[in-house]
C-alpha cells in the first residue's frame, strides 16, 4: 500500500512542474500548507483532474488542479472518516470493485508528489519495521494514478472532494521491501489517464526500477507530526538485535 508521501517543494514550484494544468484561487490559498515532508491521509493535496478550464459558449475541458482530501469517501458514506478505509485501491480490481469502478471509469486524477514512504517488515511479524523513502533517481516530481469522488456531508451540507491512490505489483526495487507499490504514470500518459477512455488498464503497471531510488530513513517518519526535512535524511542500517 501507499500511506505516506512527501512534497518537498513549495506549492508554486509544484504548480510550475506541472504547468500543463491550470490552477485557481482555491489551490493558491493552500500555499501555506507546503512543503509537506510527511504527508498522511486525511489531509488536502493538490491533485490534477479533467475539468472545465475556461468559460466559453461550449465547455472546454482540460487538466486543472483541485484541492482534494486523501481518503476516498464513497457516495453512500454517512461520515467523512469513512475515507480512512480507502486510501488505496488495487489496480487489478479497481474496474470491477463496486466502491471504485465508477470513479475509475470517469473521474481519474493525478497526485503530484516528490516521493513516498514504505515500510519493510523485517521479520514478517508486523514489528521492527524499517521505513524507506522512495523517489525518482533524478529527484524530479512525479504523479501517482488516483481516482476521485465528490461527497456531500449529510450533517453540514459541505461538499468534499476526496481521492485514493491506485496500487500495483512492485518493480524489482520495491519487491525488496514490499509486495505492492503505487502506480506511477509516465508524463506521456498523463493526458490519456485523465481522458474519457473507460479502462486504460495497461497503465496500471510497475514503474521502471532503474528510474527510481530508495534509501533508509529514521523511524520517526512513522509519526506524521514529524513533518520536517530531516525525515528524508538517510540513516545507516540499524542492528535490530540490540
Amino acid at each position: 500500500m501507499c500511506g505516506r508521501v512527501n512534497i518537498k517543494t513549495n506549492l508554486d514550484q509544484m504548480l510550475s512542474a506541472f504547468a500543463f494544468a491550470q490552477h485557481n484561487a482555491e489551490v493558491d490559498r493552500a500555499a501555506n500548507q507546503f512543503p509537506r515532508y510527511n504527508g498522511a491521509p486525511g489531509l488536502d493535496y493538490p491533485i490534477i483532474i479533467r475539468d472545465v478550464v475556461r468559460d466559453a459558449a461550449e465547455p472546454v475541458f482540460g487538466p486543472a488542479f483541485k484541492m482534494a482530501r486523501w481518503g476516498f469517501i464513497p457516495h453512500f458514506a454517512k461520515a467523512r472518516n469513512e475515507g480512512f478505509r480507502h486510501i488505496n485501491a488495487r489496480g487489478e480490481t479497481v474496474a470491477s470493485n463496486g466502491i471504485f469502478k465508477h470513479a475509475y471509469r470517469s473521474r481519474r486524477a493525478l497526485m503530484p508528489i516528490t516521493g513516498y514512504f514504505e515500510w519493510q517488515d523485517i521479520f514478517g511479524t508486523g514489528k521492527n519495521k524499517q521505513p524507506y523513502a522512495i523517489a525518482m533517481a533524478d529527484d524530479s516530481p512525479f504523479c501517482l494514478a488516483a481516482i476521485r469522488q465528490d461527497w456531500r456531508d449529510p450533517a453540514t451540507g459541505e461538499e468534499v472532494t476526496s481521492f485514493c491512490i491506485l496500487t500495483c505489483e512492485p518493480n524489482e526495487m520495491m519487491a525488496r521491501i514490499h509486495n505492492r507499490m503505487p502506480v506511477i504514470l509516465r508524463r506521456e500518459d498523463y493526458v490519456r489517464w485523465l481522458g474519457d477512455e473507460a479502462d486504460p488498464a495497461d497503465l496500471l503497471k510497475p514503474y521502471p526500477a532503474h528510474l527510481m531510488k530508495m534509501w533508509r530513513v529514521d523511524r520517526k517518519v512513522g509519526n506524521s507530526k514529524n513533518d520536517s526535512p530531516d525525515v528524508l535524511d538517510e540513516v545507516r542500517p540499524e542492528d535490530l538485535f540490540e
